[in-house]
């Protein structure tokens, strides 16, 4: 009996898609697809590989303005922001298809006479990659395009918030000519998606997603041994130091803190401020904080879009709640966001002035936007304070001086550390994890390896 799916769109509350789930003999027909589908594709030149995927992007680019309507009303992010998402998955594919003939080329050891040796990068086979609701577009780019590139089919599902996305992809790259079952979807229910994972025919796994969701996979028996990357939450930190351009910092931070509604995993959530411009950091954040529009993100002139789904906003309010009981102020003039209620998943900005490690704001993913500001006296305690966490997605500095920032990011422990900016992905880097925060790389050449299998060959030849 087919189950359903339906996608609650959180701008007012409709009925946006029903789709039925995947039933298991379609399940089992997909698989066998993509594990034959991938025999041929492998076998295609890297360079045509390339082409194909550089036409199937090229197809959904050609849809932006409709597929970014589609994610604004699946999960609330304002429309005037959306367009970007399209974008930005347009360039780091192109970016991944220009380095992929340099990361998958063999590497060959040095000459010894009489051998011919080399390590060659070979694909694993079927790749099945989870992929979330809050940037559906942009978190399952490093993975799906590497894994095309690299030789592997694909099998794609998508959070039940944002099953366009899924469909948008597939049909893009159909359109465009990639051949059939090298990049299908799945609606399926969560002890579908087990099953998926556990299935013979799969033989990579990239989840993506909350730490607890990431656990949750960790503690599943795949009864393979089978590769599994975990691209998972953070409690990102920004420290500004004493000597930081103020003016640039405060806008840069808070639209680290703020944008997509804070639902972002590598989003700012821990301030730490030296506390000769803790103040006046504090003055400035609540000025340019009164810019931010909440309201319909289908108006163009709305910053902040409501919360995916009530009983976010319900954690959110929670943990802002707590904070304040142990001291914590809110700065921000909550009157200036009537939309913001219990009975609604619209939250307006808030800067909790005075937080400290009792709080959750500095512990536990909070997902809305929400800031927790502490004072600091220097650089130690600022880097303790980064690492009394148990996330390490990314971090960031604020500061003048770049040998003090590298001298910094030597010692927080953190998968990427920025400087005078947050919440950034820069397609030439690897994206990557420590502690709860995930484990495995994507993006960059070094996530051509996660993708693939090496095979090494070593050929002796006789002498006649």
């Amino acid at each position: 009996m087919h189950k359903d799916i339906s996608t609650i769109s959180p701008i007012d509350g409709s009925v946006l898609v029903q789709r039925h789930c995947t039933s298991s003999s379609e399940i089992e027909a997909i698989l066998s697809k993509a594990t034959f589908a991938q025999r041929k594709w492998s076998q295609l030149p890297l360079a045509e590989r390339c082409e194909h995927v550089r036409r199937g992007v090229a197809t959904l680019v050609e849809s932006k303005a409709g597929i970014a309507e589609e994610i604004t009303r699946q999960m609330g992010r304002p429309i005037r922001f959306t367009p970007n998402e399209i974008t930005l998955f347009e360039e780091k594919a192109l970016h991944l298809i220009s380095i992929a003939e340099t990361a998958l080329a063999d590497r060959y050891p040095a000459s010894v006479p009489g051998f011919q040796r080399l390590m060659r990068r070979e694909p694993h086979g079927v790749v099945f990659i989870i992929a979330p609701w809050n940037f559906p577009l942009l978190t399952c780019a490093n993975s799906l395009i590497t894994a095309l590139l690299a030789g592997n089919t694909v099998l794609l599902r998508h959070s039940s918030q944002t099953p366009l996305v899924s469909e948008r992809l597939v049909e893009a790259f159909h359109e465009a000519g990639v051949p059939d079952g090298v990049l299908q979807y799945v609606h399926s229910t969560h002890a579908d998606t087990r099953l998926i994972m556990k299935a013979p025919e799969v033989n990579y796994l990239c989840f993506i997603g909350s730490s607890t969701s990431g656990l949750m996979v960790e503690q599943i028996e795949l009864g393979r041994c089978i590769g599994v990357g975990l691209e998972l939450s953070g409690v990102d930190p920004a420290y500004i130091r004493q000597d930081a351009n103020l003016e640039k910092t405060v806008d840069e931070v808070l639209e680290g803190a703020f944008f997509n509604s804070g639902q972002s995993c590598s989003g700012v959530q821990r301030v730490y401020v030296h506390q000769s411009v803790y103040q006046e950091f504090l003055d400035r954040a609540v000025v340019a904080t009164d810019r931010y529009v909440l309201g319909n993100p289908l108006d163009h002139s709305t910053t902040l879009g409501p919360l995916v789904r009530m009983p976010y906003a319900t954690t959110v309010r929670e943990i802002v709640g707590q904070s304040m009981s142990l001291g914590a102020k809110n700065l921000v003039d909550s009157s200036k966001y009537p939309l913001d209620t219990i009975h609604t998943s619209y939250l307006g900005p808030k800067i909790l002035a005075g937080a400290n490690h009792d709080m959750q704001i500095m512990k536990e993913d909070c997902f809305g936007p929400v800031i927790g500001v502490m004072p600091v006296s220097g650089d130690e305690q600022a880097i303790e304070l980064m690492n009394d966490c148990d996330y390490g997605l990314s971090a960031s500095v604020f500061t003048q001086d770049l040998e003090v920032a590298m001298r910094i990011g030597s010692r927080v422990q953190t998968g990427t550390w920025l400087m005078n900016r947050c919440d950034y992905h820069d397609p030439a880097l690897a994206w990557s994890g420590v502690k709860q925060s995930g484990r495995g790389v994507s993006a960059s050449y070094l996530g051509f390896e996660q993708l693939t299998r090496v095979k090494s060959y070593h050929m002796r030849l006789w002498q006649s």
